[in-house]
């Protein structure tokens, strides 16, 4: 799947995301930032899990959680709207997510397998996408988006977290 979302595709907040994701299959890019990003995740002593750059930040744990509720909820619509499934979705809160969670409680290497994970089973959902299903529309959180916009919306989220995480937390 080479061809990107056009604007029409998703709501305007989304722009920031997608605007990240660089040409090629989209499904190759995911797989690619798997295997880089479990590296810099796997490198991280369990100290450096709880650094936050500032006070009233997630710790670099919970950024990984984050990334992994993120992607969990936007895979689960694009699940429902590449499935034609015409429900409005609601949208989440992020802080409420990750003060729940309690990320800094678990082991580090459980969040890293925990990532890997839930990337194979996005990389395997789209892997098995028939064509006609990338163009479908639908609503989440009072913004239309297609199956094909959220794929992107996916590999930016995490490409816009990854680049903070290097410059404020490793830099």
């Amino acid at each position: 799947m080479n061809e990107r979302p056009t604007k029409e595709e998703y709501g305007l907040y989304y722009e920031q995301y997608i605007s990240l994701v660089p040409e090629g299959d989209i499904r190759e890019l995911l797989a690619q930032a798997l295997e880089e990003n479990t590296a810099v995740w796997s490198a991280l002593s369990e100290e450096k899990g709880l650094f936050r750059y500032a006070s009233g930040k997630w710790s670099v744990k919970e950024v990984l959680g984050h990334l992994i509720d993120g992607e969990r909820i936007m895979s689960y619509r694009l699940l429902r709207i590449g499935r034609g499934d015409p429900t409005m979705l609601s949208g989440f809160d992020q802080d409420a997510y990750v003060q729940g969670a309690a990320f800094d409680a678990v082991p580090l290497a459980q969040l890293v397998e925990e990532y890997t994970v839930v990337r194979r089973a996005t990389l395997l959902l789209l892997k098995g996408l028939p064509e006609e299903a990338w163009s479908r529309a639908g609503s989440a959180n009072n913004s239309v988006l297609t199956t094909r916009a959220l794929a992107y919306i996916i590999a930016g989220h995490e490409r816009h977290h990854m680049r903070i995480l290097k410059e404020r937390y490793l830099g």
